[in-house]
C-alpha cells in the first residue's frame, strides 16, 4: 500500500531534532523523498533559512535528485526571552530573521518550482494568537508568520500551491524543555486532553497538511494545542 506521500519531495527545516526530526521521519516513512534542512550537525543538509544562498543550494540539490518540490516545510525556529523594554534589538532581529524571513525566504526561493497541488506549511505557535510574558521577539515573530501564510495562500492559489499554518501548544521539544520539565504535571492539568503534546502530534498535523487529503485546504490556522484554545482561563 502506498504512502499518504508517496514519491513526493519534500524540505524541511530546523530538521534535526524535536517537532523537525519527527516530522522528518514521519514524511520518509509516508514515501517522501525527504530534504532535512538544518544548521545542526546531523544526516541532512546544511541549510540558513536566513541566508538565500543557502535556500539556493538546498533547492539546486533537491532539484537534480528529484526534478521538482511538492512540499515546503518551514519548522525552524527561535526564541529569545526577557521583557520587551529590555529585549537587545540585535536579539529581536535574529528572531525575526529565523522564524519570519527564513520562511519568506524559502517560499520565494521554491514556488518557482512546485507543481500544482504542492503545500507550503508554515509552523507558527499558540503565541502567534496570544502571548506570554517575556516573549515579546518570538510572539511578533509567529503573529507575523500566520499573516505571511494568509497573504501567501491568496497569492499562489492561483498557482494551485496552497498555504497553511500550524499553532503548535505547549510540546516536549528542547526549546522549551526547561519549562516542560520543571511544570509538566501543572501544564498537563490546565490541558482539556490532559497531557503535554509530542513531536509526532505536530508531525501528523504536517503529515495532513502535505498530503492530498487538504487538497482544498488553504490559509488555516490549525491548532494543535490538546484543547487549550477551547478553555478559558481558570480563576
Amino acid at each position: 500500500m502506498a504512502g499518504r506521500l508517496e514519491g513526493k519531495v519534500v524540505i524541511i527545516t530546523g530538521a534535526a531534532r524535536g517537532q523537525g526530526q519527527a516530522e522528518a521521519e514521519r514524511f520518509a516513512a509516508e514515501g517522501a523523498h525527504v530534504i532535512a534542512g538544518d544548521v545542526l550537525e546531523h544526516e541532512g543538509i546544511h541549510l540558513d533559512v536566513t541566508s538565500p544562498d543557502s535556500w539556493a543550494s538546498a533547492v539546486a540539490g533537491a532539484l537534480k535528485d528529484h526534478g521538482r518540490i511538492d512540499v515546503l516545510l518551514n519548522n525552524a525556529g527561535i526564541r529569545a526571552v526577557g521583557p520587551v523594554h529590555e529585549m537587545p534589538i540585535s536579539d529581536f532581529q535574529h528572531v525575526m530573521d529565523i522564524n519570519l524571513m527564513g520562511p519568506l525566504l524559502g517560499i520565494q526561493a521554491v514556488v518557482p518550482h512546485m507543481p500544482k497541488g504542492s503545500s507550503i506549511i508554515n509552523v507558527s505557535s499558540l503565541n502567534g494568537l496570544a502571548a506570554n510574558i517575556n516573549t515579546s521577539a518570538y510572539t511578533t515573530s509567529k503573529f507575523a508568520l500566520r499573516g505571511l501564510t494568509k497573504a501567501a495562500a491568496l497569492d499562489l492559489g492561483p498557482l494551485g500551491i496552497r498555504v497553511n499554518a500550524i499553532l503548535p501548544g505547549v510540546i516536549r521539544t528542547p526549546m522549551i524543555s526547561y519549562i516542560v520539565d520543571d511544570h509538566e504535571e501543572r501544564l498537563a492539568a490546565g490541558l482539556p486532553l490532559g497531557r503535554i503534546g509530542e513531536p509526532m502530534d505536530i508531525a501528523s498535523a504536517a503529515l495532513f497538511l502535505a498530503s492530498d487529503e487538504s487538497a482544498w485546504i488553504s490559509g488555516l490556522d490549525l491548532t494543535v494545542d490538546g484543547g487549550q484554545m477551547a478553555s478559558t482561563p481558570k480563576l
